[in-house]
């Protein structure tokens, strides 16, 4: 186990359809920006605009390298329909440190 500081980290992102959530994970794996994305169904209950909504959506679990989360979280509005989409990072405090490592050499945007 390593203990980290802020740079790797889980982003959490939710999608209206299986394909929309599928899209978006492609493009950032594609782009470098994200090592792997995990999505599973879930059932969300919020508010939007004053009236409260229960829906099925899809949860994406990113794992990345957090330098780079302002190109993430461009990539992923440039993909999403939502208004306002769900983009949540949370830092990973610790983790197996072969996984961690390859986190960082899958997240390198060419751009960078």
């Amino acid at each position: 186990m390593i203990e980290t500081t802020d740079r790797y980290g889980i982003v959490l992102v939710t999608a209206p359809s299986e394909r929309d959530a599928k899209t978006i994970a492609r493009g950032l794996v594609d782009a470098n920006l994200a090592a792997c994305v995990s999505i599973s169904a879930i059932e969300s209950i919020y508010t939007w605009k004053g009236e409260v909504n229960e829906d099925r959506e899809w949860q994406l679990i990113v794992k990345t390298d957090l330098t780079h989360f302002d190109r993430l979280e461009a990539k992923v509005r440039e993909l999403h329909n939502y208004e306002v989409p769900e983009i949540i990072a949370i830092p990973i405090i610790a983790g197996f440190e072969p996984y961690l490592n390859w986190i960082g050499e899958q997240c390198r945007p060419s751009s960078c």
